[in-house]
């Protein structure tokens, strides 16, 4: 089932994308217990240091000799999943959890930001979602629900992905097939749309006390 559809490329190269999701999965390579281990351990630091992130309104890191810091929280409630995305999805941010794909839009930023993570720690749960899942992401700014979509299988190197333009969408991928004990070129990417906000309903006007 495909997701949403493509959006006019403005300014990022498509070789550049695929070249960061090529990097990305050779990133997203796990490797076994002790990879899954640690990013659990990770997590615990990196949700202190997301909430230090949020009080001070500046990037916290984790650990003092970190090179990258949290840009983000994402949680899938129904599937009570939650982890600290990370900036930079390189090698190390991978490690520990999900990462933010510097090529792409900032997490709730118009057009399509990429997020990546390991199959086998903190995006297994992505095979378990459902067309009309909520994600929440909560940012600097405060939280947003998101809405699944849809589902692709894609080539690292013909995503279908073009991050600018448009209203803020996520784009979730991990390496496919779930469970290969290999890597390979192909990646799963669950797509989510903003909820619409609820309608805000007014309130009745006070009546005045007859004098």
């Amino acid at each position: 089932m495909a997701g949403t559809g493509p959006v006019r490329l403005t300014r990022i190269a498509p070789f550049a994308l695929a070249a960061a999701l090529a990097a990305a999965g050779a990133a997203l390579f796990g490797q076994g217990l002790y990879l899954s281990a640690k990013a659990e351990v990770a997590q615990l630091l990196l949700n202190r240091a997301w909430d230090r992130s949020v009080q001070s309104h500046t990037a916290a890191k984790p650990w003092p000799w970190a090179d990258t810091w949290p840009v983000a929280r994402l949680s899938a409630p129904r599937l009570k999943q939650s982890a600290v995305v990370l900036a930079e999805a390189g090698g190390e941010a991978m490690a520990f959890g999900p990462a933010h794909l510097s090529q792409t839009p900032q997490p709730g930023a118009p057009g399509v930001s990429v997020i990546a993570a390991h199959r086998d720690s903190h995006f297994a749960f992505l095979k378990d979602l459902k067309a009309g899942d909520t994600l929440v992401l909560e940012t600097g700014d405060g939280q947003k629900a998101f809405k699944v979509t849809g589902f692709e299988v894609v080539d690292h190197q013909a995503s279908g992905i073009h991050p600018d333009g448009g209203p803020p969408r996520l784009a979730l991928v991990t390496c496919y097939p779930f469970g290969a004990m290999q890597p390979g070129p192909l990646r799963y990417v669950v797509w989510a749309e903003p909820e619409p906000e609820p309608a805000r309903t007014a309130r009745p006007a006070a009546r005045r006390k007859a004098s």
